[in-house]
């Protein structure tokens, strides 16, 4: 009856003896870090310390928040019903969105047209030499830097108002991302279809046309026609400092307090940008494939 309680016991002694061994041979395996303790406290601690003074230093009210429910409220109610005005103004505001989705259409596309061949000069497993790349990719940070809505400001005091300024910001905004993205799309492409091309007499040349082009078409597919999608809303901003589309008329209709013009107009960015989402998933997936899981 004694036997389990002392076997217990033998093994909680042996337990202990082992414990003790591998601590005296080990001792820094078993001594608290405090370093790397302080480091994570550190890490923790900084941004919660850079968020409190940020709340400080731009005058964060939450009580003007709370306040300003209210007005917000108030501007719901006016912007309801939602009201077009004139038949003559709903065909404006149609003749504008469309004029707003084909701004988004020609910037992606140019964009991505340019983009393409620096894609490849910027891969490294296309161009060897790190100090071409270094320049390639450098210029594409920097045009990549440079917001969409800045790059409208300079289009327009080069080529005027309208919407070959909103066209040419879009696509200068887009042209260093698609660069980047095009690169690293092309590096994570498997090098085996390289040097089949290769082994069988092809040039180096080949070997990109034939080998790596067709694995890395598809994402960049699906980027551009991400982008497109997410260019349209772009598009709207870019409108309101005179680059043409819808968004010159919403910022008129805001500037003249028409708020019923207002949600009007808002719900038509609204019903283009779910269409264009619908679409353009469905264009992903043909392109792409679905997935098994979907």
């Amino acid at each position: 009856m004694n036997a389990v309680p002392e076997a217990a016991s033998r093994h909680a002694v042996l337990a202990d003896v082992d414990l003790a061994a591998l601590t005296a041979r080990h001792p820094s395996a078993f001594r608290p870090d405090w370093g790397r303790r302080a480091v994570v406290a550190a890490c923790v601690l900084a941004p919660v310390a850079l968020f409190a003074y940020a709340l400080g230093s731009l005058d964060v009210s939450w009580s003007r928040v709370f306040a300003g429910l209210g007005r917000l409220g108030d501007f719901v109610g006016l912007m309801l019903p939602p009201s077009y005005g004139t038949t003559a103004k709903l065909l404006t505001y149609l003749y504008a969105l469309a004029e707003t989705l084909a701004i988004a259409f020609l910037g992606t596309l140019l964009a991505a047209i340019l983009a393409l061949p620096l894609g490849f000069l910027a891969a490294r497993n296309v161009i060897p030499t790190w100090i071409f790349r270094f320049g390639v990719r450098r210029f594409l940070d920097t045009v990549r830097s440079v917001d969409t809505l800045i790059w409208a400001l300079i289009w327009i005091n080069v080529v005027g108002l309208g919407p070959f300024a909103g066209v040419l910001a879009i696509m200068s905004s887009d042209f260093g991302a698609f660069g980047k993205l095009f690169s690293e799309a092309i590096e994570a492409a498997d090098n085996k279809a390289v040097e089949g091309v290769e082994s069988t007499g092809g040039s180096r040349l080949h070997g990109v046309r034939f080998g790596l082009l067709p694995q890395v078409l598809p994402v960049m597919a699906s980027q551009v026609l991400y982008f497109f999608e997410s260019n349209t809303r772009s598009a709207t901003i870019i409108g309101i400092v005179g680059a043409g589309g819808i968004g010159q008329y919403l910022y008129e209709e805001i500037k003249v307090l028409e708020w019923g013009h207002v949600s009007f107009l808002v719900l038509l960015v609204l019903a283009a940008v779910v269409s264009i989402d619908a679409v353009s998933a469905r264009l992903r997936f043909a392109v792409i494939g679905k997935r098994r899981d979907a």
